[in-house]
């Protein structure tokens, strides 16, 4: 199975965390802790596997 490492999914792109989890909770809870840390994430379910995909936006800094 070849994972892409990258994905556009609603126009956005996310990038994969680089583990196939085998267990729907486990990648759930992965899924959560990167949302606590400011991620936006989405979860894929592919041959029987699921993956994390994540992204964050970058702030911007003002020009000082």
């Amino acid at each position: 199975m070849t994972i892409p490492l990258s994905r556009k999914i609603d126009g956005k792109k996310f990038m994969w965390d680089g583990a196939t989890y085998d267990d729907k909770q486990k990648a759930c809870e992965t899924t959560e802790a990167y949302q606590s840390d400011g991620f936006e994430t989405r979860l894929i379910e592919e041959d029987g596997h699921f993956l994390v995909y994540s992204r964050r936006v970058a702030t911007q800094q003002s020009a000082g």
